[in-house]
This record gives C-alpha cells, structure tokens and sequence, in this order.
C-alpha cells in the first residue's frame, strides 16, 4: 500500500543529489523543524566534510537510507535521474524538482524527443512511486530568501502537479512549512506549464497571480 500519510514536523526528510538545488533545499527543510539526510552517489563518509560545511546539521547518509525517509526530493543532475532506484522509492511521495532546460544542459535526446514533460517521464521510470513536481521553478538562492510565514500578504506561491491527490497534500504541507503557499495546478502533465522558458518559472507569483496564469495557459493550450 502507498503512503500519502501527511509529513510531520519532525519527519525526516530524503534528498538525493548535493548541487545548489539539493541544499538549498535541505538548508530550508532543517530551518523548518526537519530532520535531514543528504545523499550523492558516492559513500556517505566521501561526503561528510561536504555536508557538515555547506548543509551543517543534515547528516551524510548512503543513497538508500536518503530514500527510506518520510518524503524524498530528487535534485539529481536530470540526465542521471536512471541512477535511482526504483524498488526503493516504491510506495515513496517524491518531489521532481529537476528541469529539462536545453538552454543549461544542453539536448537530451530522450526528453527532446517525447512530448511528453520530463516529469512524466520520470514518473513512468518511478512506476511504484508517487511523484510530485514542484520546487523546480524557484532559484535555489531565493529559496532560502522568499520564503515568509503563514498568512503574510507577500508570500509567494510555488505550483505543484501530480496525479496522486494524497502525495500533492503531503508536498504542499511540506512547502508550507518552508515558507510558501502553494497552488495546484492538477495532473503531473500540468507540470509543463511551470517549466523553463514559461511565465510561471520566470517569475514570482501569488495564489492569485498563479491562478491566473494557469487559466491563461489553458485557453492556449
């Protein structure tokens, strides 16, 4: 049975990959009360000294402890994302925070030519998983600096797709605690509007502000 059980304050939180993005994020998760294991490919013990300096209070762990916790992000290099393990993320919500940007990281064959966005793709490699996408279109530095509490009238909002109603309200209590409201914008098809290159991910943006858009872009589509 899949668990879409809401992630507590004191869950620990997976993340899998130690770029800009990954720590941010696990910068912003253990201000928010988490506890945090921060995985690469390499052993836990090769990345100690890493994580004590850039993500002090995480702990350095093997990619398979990172991916038994409570909610798991995934902020691997994308053209890497096969180095997942999907027998171990079975059952797992998953956040996709990665992004197929050409301009970046150059064509990928594989996403260039599927229609499809990449986090369908992803979810289609992660068959027994939960997958989310958000966090994607937020820039790693304005994460730790945007983020503001409950209520405030200049909080920011970030999207979120899926197509599992559970694991989006496991996600969206999660982004809440970091410091952002967050709107639905439906299945993880819908990811594709809050990708590179569109308004969404060039922007900052309110519920409202964010609800507009998203109408904008399905009269388009």
């Amino acid at each position: 049975m899949k668990s879409e059980q809401p992630v507590s304050a004191t869950a620990t939180i997976g993340i899998l990959g130690a770029g800009r993005v990954g720590t941010a994020v696990a910068r912003q998760a253990l201000k928010a009360g988490y506890r945090v294991k921060l995985a690469t490919s390499k052993p836990a013990d090769e990345i100690e000294l890493l994580v004590d300096i850039v993500v002090s209070g995480a702990d350095a762990a093997e990619a398979a402890e990172a991916m038994s916790a409570d909610l798991v992000v995934v902020a691997v290099p994308l053209h890497k994302y096969r180095t997942l393990h999907p027998a171990q993320l079975a059952g797992k919500t998953v956040i996709d925070v990665m992004n197929y940007w050409p301009a970046i990281d150059g064509q990928i064959d594989e996403f260039a030519d599927d229609p499809r966005g990449s986090s369908e793709i992803i979810a289609d490699f992660l068959a027994d998983s939960l997958v989310v996408k958000s966090l994607n279109h937020i820039g790693y530095h304005e994460l730790e600096e945007d983020g503001r509490p409950s209520g405030a009238a200049d909080r920011r909002a970030l999207a979120l797709a899926g197509d599992h109603g559970g694991a989006k309200s496991v996600v969206a209590g999660f982004i809440d605690r970091l410091g952002y409201d967050t709107f639905d914008a439906g299945p993880l098809a819908a990811g594709r509007a809050f990708g590179p290159g569109t308004e969404i991910f060039n922007g900052r943006h309110s519920v409202a502000q964010m609800a507009t858009l998203f109408a904008g872009a399905s009269l388009a589509a």
